[in-house]
């Protein structure tokens, strides 16, 4: 275990170390944070999408506590990384996989039919991609309350991109699979580290792909989207010239 004691005096190198460790969390988050978006699609009712998601993130955030607390003595154990890695995979190919259903916008992932059964998918999905933000940090820091406050501000930031994700879903077409592809790197770095880590691909060219990716998934706007943003504008426009002929004389 790390050494969970605080320290006397705060320096500012500690404050610095506490940045550093915020700023990985929240770069590291967001294939997690479009990952969970995209799993909350698969519930029957869209209403429920932000409750799994804030439960979820609940049991998320203490095994992602318990996961810093017992660092050294998980990362000893390349069984673990393997479980995530093949976890994440796994994931991917529901995704992927043929389905029936090919129309444009349709979910292709794993489905829920309530919300109990996606609570700990979304739960477990934040542990895996965990495996691999812990590990990163821990290279940062030894100080474990450093690493769990970095990681308790990196959550909170993942509910609000998560929370945003799930709104551009609805709107950017390719975004979803962005998301999944995503989620594939990563299941395929925790694979490599676990065979050698010599040939483990570097933090930079994993912000490098993941942000091409997304740049992606951005790329095009759903039309009912589109259509929609169109009549907002124009109902807008119309509202804005009303008035001036309300003052015409009979």
């Amino acid at each position: 275990m790390i050494d969970i004691d605080l320290p006397a005096q705060l320096s500012p190198q500690t404050f610095l170390l506490l940045l550093v460790l915020v700023a990985l969390e929240c770069v590291l988050s967001a294939d997690n944070a479009i990952a969970l978006a995209a799993l909350t699609q698969g519930l029957e009712d869209p209403k429920l999408e932000r409750r799994a998601l804030n439960i979820g993130l609940v049991f998320a955030y203490v095994l992602r506590m318990s996961l810093i607390l017992a660092a050294s003595w998980v990362i000893g154990y390349w069984q673990f990384e393997l479980a995530g890695a093949l976890y994440l995979l796994w994931l991917v190919f529901q995704h992927f996989k043929p389905s029936t259903e090919d129309e444009e916008g349709a979910h292709h992932g794993p489905r829920f039919a309530s919300l109990w059964q996606a609570i700990p998918v979304i739960a477990l999905t934040d542990l895996a991609f965990s495996l691999d933000s812990v590990t990163t940090a821990i290279a940062v820091s030894q100080e474990t309350w450093l690493i769990l406050l970095g990681g308790t501000i990196g959550i909170v930031a993942l509910r609000f991109m998560a929370g945003l994700f799930i709104v551009w879903l609805e709107e950017f077409t390719h975004l979803e699979d962005a998301g999944y592809i995503t989620v594939a790197f990563v299941g395929i770095r925790l694979l490599l580290r676990v065979f050698n880590d010599q040939i483990v691909p570097p933090e930079w060219l994993m912000i490098t792909m993941v942000a091409i990716v997304f740049a992606w998934g951005f790329s095009k706007r759903n039309e009912m989207a589109e259509i929609e943003a169109i009549a907002e504008s124009q109902s807008e426009t119309i509202s804005e010239i009303e008035p001036v002929s309300e003052k015409d004389p009979v």
